[in-house]
């Protein structure tokens, strides 16, 4: 599904140049659960943003799904971050004072294609697919920080994306309510989504078959989860 070869990317404001990723090589498969780690200043973030659509690669190849995006306009990528991605991310990202439902349905606004009674529809499956259907008609400010974090995964499937991205997902709940997000993630990897995490936690991380570890803007570390946990296995 991703092929990346020789990604480089840098950051110029006015005269100082920041490098932050060297020549970056791997592939992901679809339906792959891979969580990309490293420390603060690794380039994890930068990498997740490129591989989302939301940035750009400064030199080398980016392909996805066969055709190589690199040279891809703003309104192609936003086309494709729109068919192709889900994004999770550490702050809820809600509407307060909107409801889970309307939250969920955000991202179907601007969608002239739909009628109303589909989108309603698809965001109710979503909700329900995140267990929250008690929870449908509640304001985001009355909901518990790891049920906001299931409506944010919610929002990120009304679009039934191929790859669901989560950037750091459990950063900002205790220990309970991030382990059932995580069963959630996988979960729907089960079923078949891509699912590209971004954590610093170990433990987060071996939910995924897959981790690769960043430092200093280069791949040091590429293996295979050979203890992986999964939904409903606590350990």
């Amino acid at each position: 599904m991703i092929k990346i070869k020789g990604l480089h990317k840098q950051f110029q404001t006015d005269e100082v140049i920041t490098k932050v990723l060297h020549g970056l090589d791997f592939e992901m498969k679809k339906g792959e659960f891979i969580a990309i780690m490293g420390p603060s200043g690794s380039g994890k973030s930068t990498l997740m943003n490129i591989l989302g659509f939301l940035d750009k690669t400064t030199s080398g190849e980016y392909i996805f799904k066969g055709e190589n995006i690199t040279k891809f306009d703003d309104d192609k990528l936003a086309h494709l971050r729109n068919a192709e991605i889900g994004f999770v991310f550490q702050q809820f990202n809600l509407l307060p004072r909107t409801s889970v439902l309307e939250n969920v349905m955000l991202p179907l606004i601007y969608s002239e294609k739909i009628a109303k009674e589909d989108k309603i529809k698809k965001a109710t499956k979503a909700v329900h697919a995140v267990g929250l259907e008690h929870r449908i008609n509640n304001l985001s400010n009355q909901l518990s920080g790891g049920e906001k974090q299931r409506v944010a995964i919610a929002r990120a499937l009304v679009n039934d994306p191929e790859i669901i991205f989560a950037d750091e997902p459990t950063g900002n709940l205790d220990s309970k309510s991030g382990e059932q997000i995580m069963q959630i993630l996988d979960d729907l990897n089960n079923k078949g989504k891509t699912i590209i995490l971004v954590t610093h936690e170990q433990y987060t991380a071996e939910y995924a078959e897959r981790i690769i570890k960043l430092r200093d803007g280069k791949i040091v570390e590429d293996t295979k989860v050979t203890n992986r946990r999964h939904a409903g296995l606590v350990k």
